[in-house]
């Protein structure tokens, strides 16, 4: 079953109560890192959250042309806002082919098989010849240690609180917020799911070809919680 677009509105809301952005740095490294050792002009960025990692990469490659796309309006907004061209928009439905296509910290998880298999074709299809796709997925371990358990965090104006269970490669998370309104509080609720997808498999749905395959340590345990990909149109 697919996330609605409340589920991610929701976590727009509350994405920078989840530590995202302060793992993400050693995330975006690995990116950073290989983007350096290419030469591109289009850079598109799918599911480009608030934008965080399309101005950093702007502001350290300096890219002719960046666009992000998220299906959420409130992530969209946020990118908007920081001066960059992005859009609301199913990556199936949108026009142009791009040297490069990036789907950072999580966005593959999100997807189930079948949505996995359409997304990677028209990755395929939006990529130009010799173009590349950068990707990163959860490691088993990541779901099972990692991401498993109960998670409370509030700030002056929010309460939120996540549920997590991981099982036969799904992993469900239960969103509870409450938003404070004058004396009195909101509260939402969704249901977001992701799902364990192997490289062999990013490699098979996407008919391209695997050039780089690297464990990523966000969090310092015993094991890598993510992989960080990528695959080229040849």
């Amino acid at each position: 079953m697919p996330n609605s677009s409340n589920s991610l509105d929701l976590y727009a809301k509350v994405e920078d109560l989840l530590g995202v952005k302060e793992a993400a740095p050693h995330l975006y490294a690995h990116y950073l890192l290989f983007l350096q050792t290419i030469d591109f002009d289009t850079l598109l960025d799918v599911g480009c959250g608030s934008g965080d990692f399309l101005i950093q990469m702007q502001q350290a490659l300096d890219i002719l042309q960046v666009k992000g796309i998220d299906l959420s309006p409130a992530m969209v907004s946020k990118t908007v806002e920081m001066g960059l061209d992005a859009e609301c928009v199913d990556l199936c439905a949108l026009n142009g082919k791009y040297d490069v296509i990036t789907a950072v910290f999580d966005m593959l998880n999100y997807l189930n098989t079948i949505n996995l298999k359409s997304f990677l074709m028209c990755v395929k299809n939006h990529l130009k010849e010799d173009g590349v796709f950068l990707c990163d997925i959860n490691t088993l371990y990541g779901f099972e240690n990692v991401a498993v358990g109960s998670f409370i965090v509030d700030d002056d104006e929010r309460f939120l609180t996540v549920d997590s269970e991981f099982e036969a490669g799904e992993y469900i998370s239960e969103f509870t917020l409450f938003e404070k309104e004058n004396t009195c509080f909101k509260k939402s609720q969704e249901i977001i799911r992701q799902y364990y997808h192997t490289v062999d498999d990013l490699v098979e749905y996407s008919g391209l070809k695997l050039v780089v395959s690297d464990d990523v340590n966000l969090y310092g345990l015993e094991e890598s919680d993510k992989t960080f990909v990528v695959l080229k149109k040849a």
